[in-house]
C-alpha cells in the first residue's frame, strides 16, 4: 500500500539525511519527497510517498518519532486529506502541429507558460491521477523533458 508520510521537523542541517535513512535501512524505496519551510521558518514539513506493509511502517514511524529532530510524524492513509503535485512539461512541436497542441492545451487544465518554435513548456497542478492523464494526453506530441516536484498533502 502506498502512504503518503508527513513529518514536521526542526529546520536543521543533516535532518533530511537521517530521515530518508530511516526509509533506506528498511528497504525502502521513497517515491516522492517534498521538503519546505512552514509558516514557521525553524520548522519544515517533508511529505514522503513510500510503497510498504502496514506493519513495518508503523515501526519506521515508531523509529521516526525517537528521531531529536521530529516534531511530529502523520500517516495520511487513513485521514481525510489533499495532495498535489507541480509538473512542468516540455513538448516538442512543429508548424504542422503547434496550432493543435495550443488549442487541446487552452481547454486542459493545464497552464501555458512558455511558447516557442520548436517547443511548448506547460504547467500541471493537481492529483496524481489528474497530472497522468493529462500526460497522458501529451503524449500523443513527443515530450522532451518532464520535471516532477513530488506530492504534498494537508489533512483535511
Amino acid at each position: 500500500m502506498k502512504h503518503i508520510i508527513s513529518v514536521l521537523v526542526e529546520n536543521k542541517f543533516g535532518v533530511l539525511a537521517r530521515v530518508s535513512g530511516l526509509f533506506s535501512a528498511r528497504g525502502f524505496n521513497i517515491s516522492s519527497l517534498a521538503v519546505g519551510e512552514t509558516e514557521d521558518p525553524t520548522i519544515s514539513r517533508m511529505t514522503i510517498i513510500v510503497k510498504a506493509d502496514d506493519k513495518i511502517l508503523e515501526q519506521v514511524k515508531k523509529q521516526l518519532n525517537k528521531l531529536i529532530d521530529i516534531i511530529l510524524v502523520k500517516d495520511y492513509v487513513k485521514k481525510e486529506h489533499i495532495d498535489r503535485e507541480l509538473v512542468l512539461c516540455k513538448v516538442v512541436v512543429n508548424k504542422q502541429n503547434k496550432d493543435n497542441a495550443l488549442k487541446m492545451l487552452k481547454v486542459l487544465p493545464a497552464k501555458i507558460i512558455q511558447v516557442k518554435e520548436d517547443n511548448i513548456v506547460v504547467e500541471i497542478v493537481g492529483g496524481q491521477d489528474e497530472i497522468d492523464k493529462l500526460l497522458g494526453l501529451l503524449s500523443k506530441f513527443e515530450i522532451k523533458e518532464t520535471v516532477r516536484t513530488g506530492r504534498i498533502a494537508m489533512e483535511l
